[in-house]
């Protein structure tokens, strides 16, 4: 079987709120994070990933952020593989109406991170999470999620930072 090249992650972490912030009112939404387990969930052209392949992969998780007033519009999507020992992500994307200079929400990347981080620690992994930053990206990553780097642009969440990430997004949390 031919392995798929790790994906670079280039997904920006535009603030991190306590939840998701529209960019108008400043109005901050509660959020829900939910398994995607049916691919017809996901429309291919609202995405400039495809998220069936990774959805169709059973090693593979892939979760989807909405508001908990609104649980049908996806506001961000993220791809996470259970390693054993800590949590990969794959893939993060924003929606598209949640990118550039335009965006409808804020926080949408930082609120799935802090997602990836609790789920780390709910498996007892520390809070641990991996993953491949595009190169040019790698400071903002240290700056904005504590990341650091490892090997080349191969970088990680320690426990330290993944908790605060984790307790800003979910407040009620506990380890």
């Amino acid at each position: 079987m031919k392995k798929r090249k790790e994906i670079e992650l280039d997904f920006e972490v535009d603030k991190l709120t306590n939840s998701i912030e529209n960019t108008i009112s400043g109005e901050v939404f509660d959020t829900l994070v939910s398994l995607v387990t049916d691919v017809r969930q996901i429309k291919k052209a609202e995405w400039t990933f495809n998220w069936q392949i990774e959805i169709k992969d059973k090693a593979k998780a892939v979760f989807r952020l909405t508001t908990a007033s609104n649980p049908t519009i996806i506001q961000g999507l993220i791809c996470l593989t259970d390693k054993g020992d800590h949590i990969f992500m794959d893939l993060i994307e924003n929606a598209r109406f949640n990118k550039g200079k335009n965006k409808l929400y804020k926080g949408v990347a930082g609120n799935l991170v802090a997602f990836a981080c609790k789920t780390s620690f709910e498996k007892n992994y520390d809070g641990i999470v991996s993953f491949v930053a595009k190169t040019q990206l790698i400071d903002h990553y240290s700056l904005t999620l504590g990341a650091k780097s490892f090997s080349g642009n191969r970088m990680f969440i320690d426990t330290k930072e993944a908790y605060i990430l984790t307790r800003k997004y979910f407040k009620d949390f506990k380890l």
